[in-house]
């Protein structure tokens, strides 16, 4: 299912925003290339505010611990310590959308 959360104007180029879907929290990224990112809002270590976090390329570093993900798959420097990651797009309109799984998502 996708769902249409903002326009790409709303998250500065370098930076991530947090957007509600369904009842989950989601960080969406822009780089500083154009691509967009969308992963957990929260980090899975110690529950750090992930769209806080520095990124470069497509890697995130954690605001509070300092961990160092990887965007476009969630990894992480410890294999059970991965973020859940959605597919994002921009559409022909400008807008961010989210691929997300039909359960549990309704807008």
């Amino acid at each position: 299912m996708e769902v249409t959360i903002a326009p790409l104007s709303a998250i500065p180029e370098g930076e991530g925003r947090n957007f509600v879907v369904g009842s989950d929290r989601v960080a969406v990224f822009r780089t500083r290339t154009g691509e967009v990112f969308a992963v957990q809002a929260q980090c899975p270590h110690r529950g750090g505010p992930l769209a806080d976090g520095l990124t470069g390329g497509s890697t995130l570093i954690c605001p509070l611990h300092g961990w160092k993900f990887d965007l476009a798959t969630g990894a992480g420097p410890d294999p059970e310590c991965a973020l859940r990651t959605f597919a994002a797009r921009v559409d022909e309109r400008g807008r961010i959308v989210l691929s997300v799984p039909p359960t549990g998502y309704s807008l």
